[in-house]
């Protein structure tokens, strides 16, 4: 069975009269090739010793007209024995039919394999590619020698693949063919993440509405690659409303039925077919075939009326097997032809059997009978597979028995390929990738730049050289089809809300999170330690921050650490010089001297908070520091009492003096300094602070700093300080209206205001100042507070000493005092 002609005319039945008997239509150049290939397969069998020896085959040649309905009544009438005969040369009579080559598409196939299945008579089709064809429950009988399109979508589905498309369109024929393999292919696109742009099925008779819309759907759509999976006879519709519209510049993808098809005229198949890629049955050289189809003539077969519409059709003309005239068909309107026809001249989908495979999978077919009629045949009584172990009769065989035999058959062609089929009679899968490029004579013809292999490992059943690849238009570059372009790293995927996963939006990573691969879906957190760089497809490490001695901050502070520390040396010095002189004995030398190395510490103290955090850094910063300044403010407190005392004392008969002499003076600042002591002591010895890392302030940058280990014992210590602080801000107030020349409280009272000024201050400066900045604050805050100290108590008294010695006598410390008694 073969679709010789390719379309055919129906009319709609009205039931009022017997209905018309369906017209066929154009007539198929490729399908009358693949009759003659039948034919030579025969001949060849028939001329083979060894294969089916004293066997002659014979055949009957039926035309479906590619319609479902010629195909079944051709199967019921092969089924009784009483089929019409359309070309038959070998065989007469009523012989019923054991094996049918054939049909052509898969919905002639289905409906022929419907019927003859009860009948158990086998058939081996070289065209029907249906998937639905390999269920043995509905189709038992019917095998092939063209893959399956479940491989062949596959096949398109790597090829659209290879290339970076993911936002295509698709075609299809709204048959048995189009609509299972286009279902196969939807299936396999959507794993490997290939979206559908738009998905159009017609069939060839529909109205030229349809058409003409599905081609305005083509022309509007976003993407310009379609892949077609439709037979040829829609494709040449579909092709006609192509070129009256005027549409160029699609990247056709094609399945095998039409992708090696002439479906338009050569002239226009340069504009509107140049770049088409698509799989065909693998191109294999039949050896003798060639010269077999160009000896075709009528005058060979000259009651053929298959051989007479083909010469017709090749050149135009009707053929004549004398020299007379009146062997012209009168209803003919072409010209008789000359005699001088050959087809050694003509170049078309006949004589080129480059363009396609069909006819090596024909050659397959025809064979594949005969090495199952062989096996049969071979068979010796005894050792039979059927009942009691016996064999079929060679003259008088069943179709069923043959079908046994088919289901095993395996032989080697001609080529060396073998040929054989799985449990749903399939063969080995295997395409070629075939390309529509334009020659040097300007003509467009089919190239094969690859193939397909079902049996080899997966993702490596491709293999294409994209080199020899020409793409629509005849452009040397890769058509672009994607409904958004790729996440660049740093980047993820957002789908689009009511849009396939193939269109989606790039948002940029999250701080902290990246994504170093291209469409990532979504973006890493980065590790504790790290942060995402500018580009956020790479995490680096995080800045370490802290309060460094190189840098400018710490520059600074440190100088004025240091020169805190000479001002109080200086001062230190400049009091032991001038040790003897009223006024540094009226200040208390002892206490004076403890108070300057207490400030020298507090000074120095303010270094340890500068640096990289350490154990033993975090741990001297802040006992250090609490130590230091309770001594501070224990001698100034000590001092303050001093003054308190030493007015009162003055009074007559006033002796109060005597119990707050050297000893209790040492020992005040000795207990006081303790308790802090005891305090820092217990704070190392259960919680001691230690150096963190500490990420809440700035998610890019971890902060070295001292965790203060038990709070407790920090606000204990702190709070220790303020007490003394405030207790000796209270006392030097009280005492700040006594006389001058001989008081001192107002300096202390004075320092104090300062002191407490500066560390009220730095609470919120270092709330509102986090990072290596909330120690500088801290650190300013030490300094600050020790100069005010060291300022405000010791430089009236040093200026006094220096710029004004002629007043550092008693009698002026005591002027006052006198002046006021008289």
């Amino acid at each position: 069975m073969f679709n010789v002609h390719s379309d055919r005319f129906e009319q709609i039945n009205s039931f009022t009269k017997p209905p018309e008997q369906t017209r066929c239509g154009s007539f198929d150049l490729r399908a009358f090739r693949l009759v003659q290939t039948m034919i030579f397969a025969i001949d060849e069998i028939n001329k083979d010793e060894t294969l089916l020896p004293n066997i002659t085959l014979g055949y009957r040649i039926h035309d479906d007209c590619s319609s479902s309905k010629i195909a079944t009544k051709v199967a019921l009438a092969l089924v009784n024995g009483q089929e019409e005969t359309y070309v038959g040369h070998v065989c007469s009579g009523t012989v019923n039919v054991p094996g049918i080559v054939g049909g052509d598409g898969s919905s002639e196939s289905i409906a022929v394999a419907r019927t003859i299945g009860p009948f158990k008579i086998p058939m081996v089709s070289y065209f029907s590619t249906c998937v639905c064809l390999s269920n043995r429950n509905e189709y038992p009988t019917f095998y092939r020698t063209i893959p399956s399109d479940y491989h062949q979508s596959k096949a398109l589905v790597q090829l659209v693949k290879r290339f970076g498309w993911t936002w295509i369109g698709t075609i299809s024929s709204n048959n048995d063919y189009g609509n299972s393999g286009m279902k196969a292919f939807i299936e396999a696109a959507v794993n490997f993440g290939i979206c559908i742009a738009f998905s159009e099925s017609f069939y060839r008779t529909d109205p030229v509405k349809k058409i003409t819309k599905i081609v305005q759907v083509i022309k509007a759509a976003t993407t310009k690659v379609v892949v077609a999976f439709a037979a040829s006879g829609e494709m040449r519709v579909l092709f006609e409303e192509i070129v009256r519209q005027n549409l160029t510049g699609i990247q056709w993808v094609g399945s095998e039925a039409w992708i090696t098809t002439d479906i338009i005229s050569p002239d226009k198949s340069s504009r509107f077919l140049t770049g088409a890629i698509g799989t065909a049955v693998r191109i294999v050289e039949v050896p003798g075939l060639r010269d077999f189809l160009l000896r075709v003539h009528p005058s060979v077969f000259p009651g053929d009326s298959l051989v007479r519409k083909f010469w017709e059709t090749t050149f135009r003309c009707t053929p004549i097997l004398d020299d007379t005239a009146s062997q012209v068909d009168s209803s003919s309107w072409l010209p008789p032809c000359t005699g001088n026809e050959s087809l050694y001249e003509i170049y078309n989908v006949y004589t080129d059997l480059t363009m396609d495979g069909s006819s090596y999978n024909v050659y397959k077919a025809v064979y594949t009978f005969a090495h199952a009629l062989h096996s049969m045949f071979s068979c010796k009584n005894g050792k039979g597979p059927f009942v009691n172990n016996t064999c079929a009769y060679v003259s008088n065989f069943q179709p069923w028995q043959l079908l046994h035999y088919l289901k095993s058959v395996y032989f080697t062609t001609k080529i060396g390929e073998k040929v054989y089929f799985d449990d749903s009679g399939n063969p080995v899968a295997g395409y070629d990738f075939v390309n529509w490029q334009m020659n040097t004579n300007g003509a467009v013809e089919v190239k094969t730049v690859g193939y397909y292999n079902g049996s080899a490992p997966p993702g490596k059943e491709v293999v294409l050289n994209p080199k020899q690849i020409v793409w629509s238009g005849g452009e040397q570059k890769i058509p672009h089809a994607v409904c958004s372009e790729s996440c660049s790293p740093g980047t993820r995927k957002t789908a689009r809300k009511g849009q396939p996963v193939c269109c989606f939006d790039c948002i940029p990573c999250a701080d902290g999170k990246i994504s170093n691969t291209t469409d990532s879906t979504d973006c890493i957190k980065c590790p504790f330690l790290y942060w995402s760089n500018d580009g956020k497809d790479q995490c680096i490490p995080k800045n370490i921050e802290y309060l460094a001695f190189t840098e400018i901050l710490g520059i600074v502070l440190v100088t004025l650490a240091l020169i805190g520390v000479c001002m109080a040396i200086n001062i230190a010095v400049l009091f032991f010089k001038y040790r003897e002189t009223p006024l540094v004995k009226a200040n208390n030398s002892e206490l004076s001297f403890l108070l300057l190395f207490a400030l020298t510490c507090c000074f120095l103290c303010s270094v340890t908070f500068i640096g990289e955090p350490s154990d033993w850094s975090c741990m001297l910063r802040h006992t250090a520091f609490g130590v230091t300044f309770v001594l501070c403010i224990s001698c100034v407190l000590v001092k303050t009492i001093l003054v308190l005392r030493a007015f009162k004392a003055t009074l007559p008969s006033n002796n109060r003096m005597k119990w707050f002499g050297q000893t209790q003076q040492r020992l005040s600042v000795f207990l006081l300094t303790f308790v802090q002591g005891l305090i820092c002591a217990l704070w190392l010895i259960l919680a001691p602070p230690f150096p963190m890392r500490n990420t809440n302030y700035y998610r890019e940058i971890i902060i070295l700093e001292c965790d203060a280990g038990s709070s407790a014992a920090f606000y204990s210590v702190s709070g220790y300080i303020a007490l003394l602080s405030c207790l000796c801000f209270v006392l030097a107030f009280l005492a700040r209206k006594l006389p001058d020349n001989f008081n001192e409280a107002k300096c202390i009272t004075f320092s104090m205001l300062i002191f407490c000024a500066v560390w009220i201050t730095f609470i919120p400066a270092s709330v509102s100042s986090p990072g290596k900045y909330t120690v500088a604050v801290e650190v300013f805050a030490i300094l600050a507070s020790s100069f005010g100290l060291l300022l405000c108590i010791f430089a009236p008294k040093c200026y006094i000493i220096t710029i004004t010695p002629e007043k550092n006598t008693k009698k002026c410390l005591m002027g006052k005092v006198i002046e006021n008694k008289l």
